[in-house]
């Protein structure tokens, strides 16, 4: 009995004992293997690591590894898919404030004319607009630096307003022919994701969303109970341009449409398990009539959108065929303050298509193949659409044949509009000297502006003829307007017109201008007023 005892008392030492020499023997084994790294690790280092430690060992000039880490892994991600990146710390910061909402700086729109920062926008109840800086001011100097004397890019302008909220810009700005001194304290400023949302006529409500950012749904939700609210029976919801975001944002506007448990989308990977996204409380439009327009700019979280809809024949897709993407990415922190995008898995429609494009042959092809499409006729032709819907087919409740592989085809195909010479048009108005007049225009013009009660006044009264005579009398005809033919002149006023509307309504003005004339919203009309 004495025995026993004095067993249990000496066992847990005899135990820590054998424990200790088995791991001894496990570690010395380990070493004779090649392994440095610990007990229990088994691993050879990469090839990769053992690079780079000769290299910061016995390499014969100072290097500088961080920007040497920086692009061997650059170069990993080149050999993934296209929309695997490397973002160093300098780019993470502005990478991450697209989606999520908002920014912190002072609160304006600022453009560059003649060489000088013009405040083309202040943000209602921002810091800016509390400070007292208004539209047509020009900034000279913020805090102690310069903004003149030199061509300053538009990043290097925005570092420095743009600053931690809290923090104050003193700026110096000229209005009129004073100088003047504004102190303005920095703070969050909201970044919305819908351009527009206004009732299209009496019951037809309209949304353009431009991304998916981290507050998008809670703004499609705003947005929604407005137009409900002034009558709407029937949406446009407008993704052209929306090149994506967050899917959880996109999965939660299918659920306000589809109603029961419906599946919206589903993911799968070699490392990732199959994951389902569901409908989970009902919607607040499951009923009436519901167009999604898009083109090939529509991506990603637009596509599950798009794609959601379409296989569950709630929605009618117009425009054109979008881009085909169809990867998950998630962003994983580095220990340096830089991340990784990392594909992880692909996306399944309801129906279990994949909207993914082939990427085989490498990520310039992958990004040319847009251009291919204009070049091709696609964007001009529904016919040859057909040649691309050459994937596995599936078969809706409605009785459609959607295909898979190559992004979301429409249910009602709308060409890019040629007839007014739109590239050319197009080329015009990204210029400078184009929205230099605009901007003058409006400054010059304001009190007859203002007169307009609302955008949907100032689209159907304002009559943009003596802006076209003003623009002849003041450019050079560089771009040889006084021999445009009727549709091109007619195109170019709309966009002077809808640029004009920007500065009073923004891009809602903007947009309902646009609008009045686009041949896709008017097909969608027609299909919500039968």
């Amino acid at each position: 009995m004495m025995v026993n005892k004095k067993l249990q008392v000496w066992l847990p030492l005899i135990f820590s004992v054998v424990m200790v020499i088995g791991m001894f023997f496990g570690y010395k084994m380990a070493d004779k293997s090649g392994s440095k790294k610990g007990f229990f690790s088994s691993n050879r280092r990469s090839s990769l690591q053992e690079a780079m430690d000769l290299i910061k060992m016995k390499y014969v000039d100072s290097v500088q590894f961080d920007s040497l880490e920086g692009k061997a892994i650059q170069e990993m991600m080149t050999e993934l898919d296209p929309h695997s990146v490397y973002l160093p710390p300098v780019d993470l910061k502005e990478a991450n404030e697209d989606l999520a909402g908002n920014f912190e700086g002072i609160g304006v729109e600022f453009n560059v004319f003649n060489d000088t920062v013009n405040v083309v926008y202040v943000i209602p109840g921002g810091p800016s607009d509390k400070s007292g800086l208004q539209i047509g001011d020009k900034i000279i100097k913020v805090n102690d630096s310069l903004l003149t004397g030199r061509s300053f890019s538009t990043d290097e302008i925005k570092k420095r307003i743009r600053g931690e909220r809290g923090s104050q810009a003193t700026l110096l700005v000229v209005r009129g022919a004073q100088q003047q001194t504004i102190s303005v304290t920095r703070g969050t400023i909201p970044v919305s994701s819908i351009d527009a949302a206004y009732m299209i006529d009496k019951t037809t409500g309209y949304i353009k969303l431009t991304k998916f950012s981290n507050n998008s749904y809670r703004e499609f939700m705003a947005a929604m109970e407005m137009l409900q609210k002034e009558g709407m029976q029937s949406l446009i919801y407008d993704l052209r341009g929306n090149g994506g975001g967050f899917m959880n944002e996109a999965v939660e506007m299918a659920d306000e449409f589809l109603d029961g448990d419906k599946l919206i989308v589903y993911t799968q990977g070699v490392n990732s398990k199959k994951r389902e996204y569901r409908c989970k409380r009902p919607g607040l439009f499951e009923k009436g009539k519901l167009v999604i327009l898009v083109d090939e700019l529509s991506a990603s979280a637009s596509e599950v959108l798009a794609g959601a809809l379409q296989d569950w024949c709630r929605a009618t897709i117009i425009g054109r065929r979008t881009f085909g993407k169809g990867l998950v990415q998630e962003q994983y922190s580095l220990s340096d303050g830089s991340a990784i995008r990392l594909t992880v898995a692909r996306y399944y429609t309801p129906l279990g298509r994949s909207i993914q494009r082939s990427y085989e042959k490498g990520k310039k092809v992958y990004m040319d193949e847009l251009w291919d499409r204009f070049s091709s006729g696609e964007m001009l032709s529904a016919d040859s659409l057909k040649s691309h819907n050459n994937g596995k087919q599936f078969t809706t409740n409605c009785r459609d044949t959607l295909y898979d592989g190559d992004g979301i085809s429409p249910n009602v195909f709308v060409p890019f509009d040629t007839s007014h010479n739109m590239q050319r048009v197009l080329r015009i108005m990204s210029t400078t000297q184009f929205n230099n007049f605009v901007y003058n225009y409006y400054l010059q013009n304001k009190q007859k502006i203002d007169q307009y009660k609302s955008a949907n006044e100032y689209t159907s009264g304002f009559n943009s003829g003596d802006m076209w005579s003003s623009l002849l009398g003041k450019t050079n005809d560089s771009f040889k307007l006084k021999t445009a033919g009727n549709s091109e002149r007619n195109l170019i006023e709309q966009r002077l017109k809808a640029l004009l509307a920007r500065y009073k309504w923004r891009n809602s003005g903007f947009y309902q201008v646009l609008n009045s004339d686009d041949m896709a919203v008017r097909k969608a009309l027609e299909i919500t007023g039968k």
